[in-house]
C-alpha cells in the first residue's frame, strides 16, 4: 500500500494551493486518508483527515476555515485544498493511509502507509 503526493510549491502568503494524494496498486475503498505536515525543527502534525464510508472530517485549529479536504474514490484521489496560507503553513506535506471505514482521526500512529512527502513553501 503506498500513497503519492503531488502539487506541492512556492506559494506567496495569502495564496492558494492544493495537494493530491494518489495509492499506488489500491483503491481508497475501506481507507480513511490524513494529511500531516512537518516543519524545519518541529514533530510532524496532523493537518486534517477524511473518512471513508462517512465523508467525516476532521481539522487541525491552526488550519479550520483555511484548508479543506475531499476525496474522490472513483479516480482515486484525496485532494488537500489549502487558502489563505501562511509562513507558517511551510512544511513538507505527507499523505498517509488508515484502514478504517468509519470516521478519521489525526494520530500519526494510527496510519500504516506514508507518501514521500511534499515541500510546500509560503514566502514573499
Amino acid at each position: 500500500v503506498q500513497v503519492v503526493e503531488s502539487g506541492g510549491g512556492l506559494v506567496q502568503p495569502g495564496g492558494s494551493l492544493t495537494l493530491s494524494c494518489t495509492p499506488s496498486g489500491f483503491t481508497l475503498d475501506g481507507y480513511a486518508i490524513g494529511w500531516f505536515r512537518q516543519a524545519p525543527g518541529k514533530e510532524r502534525e496532523g493537518v486534517a483527515c477524511i473518512a471513508d464510508s462517512d465523508g467525516d472530517t476532521e481539522f487541525a485549529e491552526s488550519v479550520k476555515g483555511r484548508f479543506t479536504i475531499s476525496r474522490d474514490n472513483a479516480s482515486p484521489t484525496v485532494y488537500l485544498q489549502m487558502s489563505a496560507l501562511r509562513p507558517e503553513d511551510t512544511a513538507v506535506y505527507y499523505c498517509a493511509v488508515e484502514q478504517l471505514t468509519l470516521g478519521c482521526d489525526l494520530e500519526e500512529y494510527n496510519y500504516d502507509s506514508w507518501g514521500q512527502g511534499a515541500q510546500v513553501t509560503v514566502s514573499s
